[in-house]
């Protein structure tokens, strides 16, 4: 069931909680920055929420597919008083609390829901975690809708075509 990972990701960055917690780890002492369409959080960003989610669903096509997310809510805010970014130290310690009152998984895809006050809330993956000068950089990706059969369609003829045939040769070589 979990064929999540292959269709969802978005990209060749490892998504799930554990992966992004263990990336930012040696980074605590760095301001935590959040990048999602186009422009950075504001430092007075805040974590609204923190959910843990099991997903068991029927796609389009009758097939059925089960994965568990820890959802993020952000909430895009400037910061007040000369605030600045939360540290990844602290933010690493706010889901250290979650878990101890609802369990996380760690192998849990880790999405985000943003937004800034008055507006849509948007849903993202995690694209990539970077370390730069100005702090730890959590990338986000828009999270498309997509059809699921299909994809696996899609997925299954590449790699037909791709798989090396009697020749010896690859169609997409």
């Amino acid at each position: 069931m979990n064929l999540h990972a292959s269709i969802f990701s978005a990209g060749a960055f490892d998504a799930s909680l554990a992966s992004v917690l263990g990336a930012l780890e040696p980074h605590g002492d760095r301001k935590l920055i959040i990048e999602y369409g186009g422009r950075r959080v504001q430092a007075g960003y805040h974590i609204t929420e923190v959910k843990a989610g099991s997903f068991v669903t029927l796609d389009c096509g009758g097939n059925p597919d089960a994965w568990q997310e820890t959802v993020l809510q952000v909430e895009d805010i400037a910061g007040e008083d000369g605030r600045s970014f939360m540290l990844v130290s602290k933010f690493r310690g706010i889901l250290a609390q979650v878990d101890k009152k609802v369990r996380l998984n760690d192998g849990a895809r880790l999405t985000f829901e943003v937004s800034r006050p008055g507006e849509p809330m948007q849903v993202f993956d995690v694209a990539s975690v970077d370390i730069e000068d100005a702090g730890a950089v959590i990338r986000l990706g828009a999270r498309a809708a997509i059809c699921k059969p299909r994809h696996r369609a899609e997925v299954a003829k590449a790699a037909a075509c791709c798989a090396p045939s009697s020749s010896g040769s690859a169609c997409c070589a």
